[in-house]
Parts: C-alpha cells; structure tokens; sequence
C-alpha cells in the first residue's frame, strides 16, 4: 500500500503555536472521523451523527470548525502542548514538525505484535519567530489568520481527491481501521509524532500513539 503524505508549513510566533496547530490537526480530522457505528447484525449498521464547533482563536484572526467531542479534542490539546512545550524548551530560534499519522491494524499470529501499516501521513513544519513590538504581532495576528485560510482550503482539496481509504470494515475488524474507545466520535486509527530542531541543529522526537 502507497501510503499518502502531504506537508503543511507555518511560520508563527510563541503564542501562536498551540492554536495554529489546533486548527489544522482538528481540521484534518474532522475530515478523518465518522460517527460511531451501530451495528445491528453481520454487515449492517448504521451511523451516528457527527456534532460540529466553531472555535475562535485568542492570538490568531481565525475560526475553525473541529468536531464536537471533548474526549478527542482533549487528546490533541494535550499532544499540541507537549510538543510546544518543547518547542519553547528548545531556544528562541528552533524550528518544529508535528505529524499527524493515520494507520490500520494487520492482525499478526500469536506471539508477534499487530502490524500497523501507516496510509496518510500529515506534516506540519513550524516556524517560530521573535516579533519586535505589538505592531508586528498585529500584523502576524491578520497575516497567520490569512494563511491558515489558506492551509485549510489545501487540507480540504486534498482529502476530496477521491485516493485510498481503508475500506469499511466488518464488526469484527472494526478495531483494525477506527479508533473506537471514544463514546461521540470514530477517528479513523491514528498516532501523533512530533520532532523538534534546537538553535544547535540537534533533533529529538516523541510518539504519542491511540492504539
């Protein structure tokens, strides 16, 4: 399987990291995401609706719509705030990358471990500048806004293009393609990584995966 990759790039200041990261990683998944599946023998089922929400930005001139669901949205803050953390951790110059990284399960026999085969892969290369006086971060305020505009146009051409997606499963092999552990939402399975480049050219990198 030819898995897919598509790269974002953003350039920021400090404050802004978090909610430009938000939007995007929200933005792609609320188009990686169905409601939940209600089966009701071998083979049919039906679906659930998925709840939608505007959110305004603090430090960006910018609303993006993610879906409704707490329980998701609460994983990614947690992933966009370790890897800002280490973003802010690494001087005043470091440059970042989260990647957003969609898979399905092939079940291996007993002892081996389940293969995860990655088929869309998103990058979103980060820029962090240090801006002199308000002024300039007005000006960064309205000119991120507009390039985010941007990007989510990008993410959405991109995912209509009619390319591979796990076909839809069985009940029984659900687990294989969509994360089902939340209670208002099925992301398609999915694992967050993210690298940073400090002021002396060193990387380090961290997964967060949802088995």
């Amino acid at each position: 399987m030819n898995c897919r990759s598509e790269v974002l790039e953003v350039t920021v200041e400090a404050r802004q990291v978090e909610e430009a990261m938000l939007a995007l990683l929200h933005t792609i998944l609320l188009h990686r995401s169905t409601g939940k599946f209600h089966y009701k023998k071998e083979g049919t089922y039906s679906i659930g609706t998925v709840g939608t929400q505007d959110i305004d930005c603090d430090f960006i001139d910018f609303t993006f719509v993610r879906v409704s669901s707490e329980e998701l949205d609460r994983m990614i803050r947690k992933a966009v705030s370790e890897f800002k953390d280490a973003l802010s951790n690494s001087g005043s110059d470091g440059m970042g990358q989260i990647s957003l990284e969609f898979y399905q399960k092939k079940k291996s026999r007993w002892p081996f471990s389940d293969e995860c085969i990655p088929w869309e892969v998103w990058s979103i290369k980060v820029n962090v500048v240090n801006l002199a006086n308000e002024q300039e971060r007005q000006i960064c305020r309205e000119k991120v806004g507009e390039k985010l505009g941007e990007k989510v146009i990008n993410v959405v051409e991109v995912i209509n293009r009619h390319e591979y997606l796990p076909k839809m499963p069985t009940q029984s092999e659900v687990d294989n393609v969509f994360d089902t552990t939340l209670k208002d939402v099925q992301p398609y399975l999915y694992k967050i990584t993210y690298q940073i480049t400090d002021s002396l050219g060193t990387s380090v990198s961290t997964t967060m995966r949802r088995d």
